[in-house]
């Protein structure tokens, strides 16, 4: 039975079982007995990163003043080291971001973040896809994270083809034109308002994702009913670095 399934069961959603796979690292041996047996088995111990246990409001900002610091060139020295072994052992990421694939937009970096504090699913568009989902899911329901942020970016290249797509009937080749699909519903939505087209279906786009994140069932809609996950959006500047939040 996989992971996913085993929700009425208690195995995925119980503080043990986070507890157990974040710092045990043992995703796969422990799905493949169903976990129990294992789980009780393992005495309390800290986390991998301690001060990634928090909630998602501490998340939030958390990423804010880190990219505040991004953007004002005061990014924290990277240290490798310190962290290796502990992460080695497993993970506790204190936010996820599912964020556009694009080469020039790099979470860990725009968020002064270390290795280890960065749950991400990058996918050009930042669209929500099955298997991004299933990432998210794991990410929240399993490592406990209580942060998602939809990290769209200025000048997104997806959002431009699935804006000529929609003006033009423009068709791309290969897997693309599935991807722009997915893009369609918030760029027919922007083409209704006023200003730029491009910039208003980016900004949908990201609103997009949140409401679907937000409404996923059947792992995240509970944590977002239960107050244990916040999800929210953000655009990020290419010309600045800065990350605006998107309501």
């Amino acid at each position: 039975m996989c992971w996913m399934c085993n929700d009425k069961a208690g195995l995925v959603g119980s503080p043990a079982r986070r507890k157990f796979l974040k710092t045990a690292g043992v995703f796969g041996a422990a799905l493949a007995t169903g976990g129990v047996g294992a789980v009780s088995s393992v005495s309390a111990q800290e986390p991998p990163i301690p001060k990634n246990e928090i909630g998602g409001e501490a998340a939030l900002k958390r990423l804010m003043d880190g990219n505040k610091r991004y953007v004002e060139g005061n990014i924290s020295p990277a240290d490798f080291q310190s962290t290796r072994a502990a992460l080695a052992a497993g993970q506790n990421p204190f936010a996820a971001i599912l964020g556009c694939a694009d080469s020039r937009v790099a979470p860990e970096l725009a968020f002064d973040t270390g290795r280890g504090d960065l749950f991400v699913v990058r996918v050009a568009g930042n669209v929500v896809t099955p298997e991004g989902l299933a990432s998210l899911e794991f990410c929240v329901d399993v490592l406990g994270t209580q942060l998602i942020m939809v990290l769209g970016h200025e000048k997104c290249g997806a959002v431009k083809a699935a804006i000529s797509s929609v003006q033009s009937g423009n068709q791309f080749p290969g897997h693309i034109q599935t991807l722009v699909e997915l893009l369609r519903p918030p760029v027919q939505q922007a083409q209704g308002e006023k200003g730029d087209v491009l910039v208003n279906a980016i900004k949908a786009n990201v609103q997009w994702g949140v409401t679907a994140l937000q409404q996923a069932s059947p792992i995240l809609d509970k944590h977002f009913k239960a107050g244990t996950l916040k999800v929210v959006g953000g655009v990020y500047d290419l010309d600045t670095g800065k990350v605006t939040m998107v309501t």
